[in-house]
């Protein structure tokens, strides 16, 4: 259970768990090694990837991760400069790489060390040299004010408690008329209390989710306007056999039915705008 500690035992917890995905002892696709029915690559075409662009990946840069494919919406263009919340093996920031071309910059920023080493380690086999990746927190990255054109996440920011100063760090850090779009998990309807307080179902990307009407609220109190849903689709249906492990084991401990869930945690792609 989330205990009086709060924030940072959160933080931790995920750090350690994602630490794990990229060490290989627990898979990316919401289960332990070998739980996920299909495989990353599976889950990666489920959530809108294209076998294209998972061909034009490093083998082991995906880990299935992701509930979204939000790069495409980018527009990218190239020369542009390009921040990636929560890089993670790097998947989106190669992807924003070929984009942007040689003349362009991406920029992935994430917490945790086995991340980074996986994700250094693919630059030389994603063929790309205008990526470098950072480590820091999303509530206080490393990167200049007013420094990039163009922000994208992938299923990263329900990890992180306080969404609000992430949401204020991206509006710093966006150069005057940048854009965003981020594929994120959100609620429609408040979850039973056995899922709600549990730090595993927050690592597994649902208790850490937020009420929809709060966080697009959050990230309008950042600044942006020209807020749009893109993409709006029922998480836990689309996920399928993949459905998270630890989500399982709490409803049946609770005696809840997977039904219970259905509609409320969605998967949206949005995107927003920095005024100029």
């Amino acid at each position: 259970m989330i205990d009086g500690s709060g924030s940072e035992q959160i933080v931790e917890v995920v750090r350690e768990r994602y630490g794990r995905i990229a060490e290989g002892k627990e898979s990316g696709c919401c289960g332990p090694a070998g739980g996920c029915g299909g495989g990353e690559t599976a889950a990666a075409l489920g959530v809108g990837y294209t076998k294209k662009e998972l061909a034009a990946l490093p083998e082991d840069a995906n880990l299935g991760l992701g509930c979204g494919a939000p790069l495409r919406h980018l527009e990218l263009a190239p020369g542009e400069t390009v921040l990636d919340l929560g890089s993670g093996a790097g998947v989106d920031a190669f992807l924003a790489a070929r984009e942007v071309g040689p003349k362009g910059r991406v920029i992935g920023v994430d917490m945790t060390p086995a991340m980074l080493d996986k994700a250094r380690a693919n630059v030389g086999k994603a063929g790309v040299d205008n990526v470098e990746f950072r480590e820091g927190r999303l509530e206080s990255l490393p990167v200049d004010s007013a420094s990039v054109d163009a922000v994208t996440s992938n299923c990263v920011i329900n990890l992180v408690p306080d969404k609000g100063a992430v949401f204020a760090e991206v509006a710093r850090v966006l150069k005057p008329g940048g854009r965003l779009v981020i594929s994120d998990i959100i609620l429609d309807g408040a979850l039973p209390d056995a899922i709600a307080k549990d730090v595993y179902a927050y690592v597994g990307c649902v208790s850490g989710a937020m009420l929809r009407d709060e966080y697009f609220g959050l990230l309008r109190r950042a600044g942006f306007d020209r807020v749009s849903v893109l993409k709006d689709i029922d998480y836990l249906a689309a996920v399928g056999d993949a459905f998270p492990t630890e989500l399982g084991k709490l409803l049946a401990a609770a005696g809840i039915p997977p039904g219970a869930l259905a509609g409320k945690v969605r998967s949206v792609t949005y995107r927003a705008t920095k005024p100029a």
